[in-house]
């Protein structure tokens, strides 16, 4: 049996269904705009919390620094910006102690641009390929300190 409308009736519906769909539309638009709005407030690029790709391209006025600094790259002696960090190879303390043996390949600057690389011990040249090898020292409730014993140079260790 056929469902038959009443005068008006399916008219009256219609009107309210494509009301309700309008509304349903208009609230998730105007949600999709907070977001985006809450978003560029605490992610965007001019937000204080913001340390995202574009960081490192802002111009600095101190750009070289000496290799002992803190913040500072000990491949290539560039001061990095609050954020930037090291590519580097941490592997697993062998006694149990809090020391531990670590490769650094360098900062963003270093890998991805033509900044000259050398090694802070014996001063020679590093390719792309080369590493420092150090000795991170983990301590509790500050900072993680490193000591750059020399490069897989002139400390004959075997790069993979």
């Amino acid at each position: 049996m056929a469902m038959r409308w009443q005068n008006g009736a399916r008219h009256h519906f219609l009107r309210n269904f494509m009301g309700l769909y309008i509304q349903i539309l208009l609230m998730v638009m105007t949600g999709m705009v907070l977001l985006w709005i809450g978003y560029t407030l605490f992610f965007g690029p001019f937000s204080p919390f913001y340390s995202g790709f574009f960081s490192s391209w802002r111009k600095r006025e101190d750009i070289k620094g000496e290799p002992g600094d803190p913040q500072v790259c000990p491949v290539c002696s560039i001061r990095m910006i609050k954020g930037e960090l090291v590519k580097s190879v941490a592997f697993p303390s062998i006694s149990g102690g809090r020391d531990r043996l670590m490769y650094i390949k360098g900062c963003f600057s270093c890998l991805v641009d033509n900044v000259p690389r050398h090694c802070p011990v014996c001063g020679a040249p590093l390719s792309i390929d080369d590493f420092l090898v150090s000795r991170m020292f983990e301590r509790v409730g500050r900072n993680n300190h490193v000591h750059v014993l020399g490069c897989n140079r002139c400390k004959r260790v075997n790069s993979r």
